[in-house]
C-alpha cells in the first residue's frame, strides 16, 4: 500500500540518507521564469552594473497569518526575537527543531498588528502550517509557488513580485514613481507608484546591490513589469531569467536550501505524519560527496549558516533548550570557498577531452544537482573540515564560487579541497550520470564574497533583519 505521509515514506526506506540520496527530484528548479531573456552572463553583470529586474514572483510560498495569536505564533516558532518588530517592517525568519537544526528560512512581513506574511520556501511554510493548528487563534492562506514545469498550464498567483537592484535601481525606481522616493530604513516597508500602480515596497537587496522588492495583486503582473522595463531601458535595466537569478547568492552569500531537520526527533513524528507523501521533505533530493548514514549528520545549525546573531534567548521558541547548550565560538563558521581555475577548466574540458575520466557533469552557471547539496571540505591531509553547500558561476567574480560551513580554526586564505562528485559512481538520481570524484583546490574567503555586498549590503542586514 502506498505511504499516505513522511513517516510512512521513512519507515518504508529504512534508511532516510539513501532514499533521500537516490531521490529523483533532482535540484530545486526556479519555476516558469524563463532561463534567459538574453544571456546568463550579460544579466549577472547588471546588478553590479547598471540595473536588474528579479521575478519572484513563482518560486516561493506565501502563507499570509492572521489573528490574535498570530505574534505568539511566530514568536514561538522562530529563533528571532519579536520584542522590536514593528508594523511595516520584515524580518528573516529561521526557526529549528527540538534538536537545534534549521528547518529553512525566509522572509517575514508584519503587514499590520495581526497580519503577516511569510515568503519562502516549503519547508518553513509546512511547519508553521502544522504549528498554526497545534491551539493557535489564527486564520491561514496559502499560495503555493508556481510548478517548476507548468507544460503550458495557465499559471496564476495571488501576488506578483519584483526587486529592482543596481547602482541604476534608484534612477528606474523614482522614474516609474514619477519622481523621488522615501528613502526607508533597510528591511522596512514603503509605498512606491509604477505608473498609476500603488504598490508596497520593502528596502531589501539580493545580491548585495540598492534598490526595493515590490509587490501587489497578480492582475498587474504584466502591466507592472512593461512599465518597469520601458522605465529602466536608459538606464541599461535587465530581466533576469532563472539562470541568472541562481548566481546572486553565490554573491550575497545566502546558503539557500539547508536540509530540513525534521527527519528524526520524536517530537516532531506527528508533525511527519502530518506532512504528505508527496512534500518537499518526502522528495527532497540530497547530492554531492559527503556520506553519512546519520540523516542528522546533515542537519545544521543557526551559528554553522550565518545566523548566529539572530538567536536570542528573550523568549522561549522550539528548539531553544538545544540551542542554549551550544558553544556559539566552537561550530563551524559560514565561508565562500573560491575554486581553483585549473580545477574548475579540467571539470569543465571533461565532456569534451576522451582521455580524461568523466567527472561528475560541472554546469553553468548553477553546479549543483539536488536540493540540499554535501560536498565534503579536506585539508592537505584528507581531514573533512567543512561542507560545501552550494555552487556555481559568478560572471561578476569570473570566478566559480560556493557557499561552505567550515571550522572555526580554518582561517580565511587557506587552501582546501572540494570533493568534487558522489562516491561509487554516483546515485540513482536522474542528474547524476556514472563518474569519478575528483578534487578541487579552493581558497577560503569571506561571506559575501562580492565586495558590494560585504561593504553596503551585509552591515545593514545584520542590524535590521533579527
Amino acid at each position: 500500500m502506498s505511504p499516505k505521509n513522511l513517516q510512512e515514506v521513512l519507515d518504508n526506506a529504512g534508511n532516510t540518507v539513501d532514499l533521500l540520496r537516490n531521490s529523483q527530484l533532482g535540484a530545486y528548479i526556479y519555476p516558469v521564469v524563463p532561463s534567459e531573456f538574453s544571456n546568463f552572463r550579460r544579466e549577472v553583470k547588471a546588478w553590479q552594473q547598471t540595473a536588474v529586474l528579479f521575478d519572484q514572483t513563482h518560486h516561493m510560498v506565501n502563507l499570509f497569518i492572521s489573528g490574535p495569536d498570530a505574534l505568539r505564533l511566530i514568536s514561538e516558532t522562530g529563533i528571532n526575537s519579536v520584542a522590536k518588530f514593528p508594523v511595516n517592517s520584515a524580518k528573516q525568519f529561521i526557526p529549528v527543531s527540538p534538536e537545534g537544526g534549521v528547518i529553512g528560512d525566509g522572509i517575514l512581513f508584519r503587514l499590520d498588528e495581526e497580519e503577516f506574511v511569510f515568503v519562502g520556501r516549503a519547508p518553513v511554510a509546512n511547519w508553521l502550517t502544522f504549528r498554526a493548528e497545534q491551539g493557535y487563534n489564527v486564520d491561514l492562506r496559502r499560495d503555493e509557488r508556481s510548478p517548476s514545469r507548468p507544460y503550458g498550464k495557465q499559471v496564476t498567483r495571488d501576488l506578483w513580485r519584483f526587486q529592482i537592484q543596481g547602482p541604476n535601481a534608484w534612477k528606474v525606481i523614482e522614474k516609474v514613481n514619477g519622481g523621488p522616493v522615501e528613502q526607508i530604513p533597510f528591511f522596512r516597508m514603503g509605498h512606491l507608484n509604477v505608473g498609476d500602480e500603488r504598490v508596497r515596497s520593502l528596502r531589501h537587496g539580493m545580491a548585495g546591490a540598492p534598490g526595493l522588492e515590490i509587490w501587489g495583486p497578480y492582475e498587474t503582473y504584466e502591466k507592472v513589469r512593461d512599465t518597469i522595463l520601458e522605465a529602466g531601458q536608459e538606464f541599461g535595466i535587465e530581466p533576469a531569467g532563472a539562470r541568472a537569478y541562481s548566481c546572486n547568492t553565490l554573491e550575497s552569500g545566502w546558503i539557500p536550501s539547508p536540509l530540513p531537520a525534521v527527519y528524526t526527533s520524536e517530537e516532531m513524528r506527528a508533525y511527519r505524519e502530518w506532512l504528505g507523501a508527496d512534500s518537499y521533505e518526502a522528495m527532497n533530493a540530497l547530492a554531492g560527496s559527503f556520506v553519512s548514514d546519520r540523516i542528522e549528520d546533515y542537519y545544521l545549525n543557526p551559528w554553522e549558516l550565518g545566523y548566529g546573531p539572530f538567536v536570542k534567548f528573550d523568549h522561549d521558541f522550539v528548539g531553544r533548550d538545544a540551542l542554549e547548550n551550544i558553544d556559539p565560538s566552537a561550530q563551524r563558521r559560514k565561508v565562500t570557498l573560491a575554486w581553483n581555475a585549473d580545477d574548475v577548466s579540467t571539470l569543465l574540458s571533461s565532456p569534451v577531452r576522451p582521455d580524461q575520466p568523466d567527472y561528475q557533469f560541472f554546469d553553468l552557471p548553477n553546479a549543483n544537482y539536488g536540493s540540499s547539496n554535501f560536498d565534503s571540505v579536506v585539508d592537505a591531509d584528507g581531514n573533512q573540515v567543512g561542507l560545501s553547500l552550494f555552487t556555481g558561476y559568478s560572471a561578476n567574480e569570473r570566478a566559480a564560487l560556493s557557499l561552505a560551513t567550515v571550522n572555526p580554526d580554518v582561517p580565511h586564505g587557506a587552501e582546501v579541497r572540494v570533493v568534487w562528485g558522489e562516491p561509487d559512481g554516483g546515485t540513482r538520481k536522474s542528474t547524476v550520470e556514472p563518474h569519478e570524484q575528483f578534487s578541487v583546490r579552493a581558497v577560503v574567503s569571506p561571506a559575501p564574497y562580492s565586495a558590494m555586498a560585504r561593504e553596503d549590503y551585509r552591515p545593514g542586514w545584520r542590524t535590521n533583519a533579527a
